[in-house]
Order: structure tokens, then sequence, then C-alpha cells
């Protein structure tokens, strides 16, 4: 089963498909432009159609998601863990 996608390999964070996802489940994700499965463990639940990341990503670094910068962290966010609006912003405003 696939529990989230990643567009690009670069990518930072993956988004999550699938209903329900817990803290501490183990996640399959598809990276699309390479055709291969990853795992990650969970660090949050996750909603679906929000991101987790896949590597940890430090405090006002960019966030890669689609292969496109989509925003700037304002906490560090761990490996597995849930990226949503409380921990990424977008450099726009």
């Amino acid at each position: 089963m696939i529990h989230f996608v990643v567009h690009d390999v670069g990518d930072s964070v993956g988004v999550v498909v699938v209903e329900g996802v817990k803290a501490g489940q183990e996640l399959t994700g598809w990276v699309m432009d390479q055709d291969k499965t990853v795992k990650l463990k969970a660090l949050n639940d996750i909603p679906i159609g929000h991101k987790l990341a896949l590597r940890d990503i430090a405090k006002d670094s960019t966030v890669v998601k689609y292969g496109h910068d989509m925003g700037r962290a304002v906490a560090g966010i761990r490996t597995g863990e849930h990226a949503h609006v409380h921990n990424i912003k977008t450099k726009r405003w």
C-alpha cells in the first residue's frame, strides 16, 4: 500500500494520500520520477493531503514539494514529522 507520494527525488516533503496515518506507523511512499518506493515512520498523526518530512529540515530552510520551492521552515522539522502551516510558511508575504 502506498501511503504518501513524492514527485521528485529532490523533494523534502511527501504528500499523504490515505486516511488515518497514525504516529509510529511505518509508511510506504512512491517516488514518481524514479518509480521506486521508500519507507518512513510517521512521528505524528498526519491527515490525508498534508505533508510529511522526508528528511530533517532545518529552521529557515527551503521546503521543496513537487520539485518546487513551496516555502520556508519556521521551525526544525524531523524526518517523518507532520509538515504543514504550523511549521512551514510561504516566502511570498
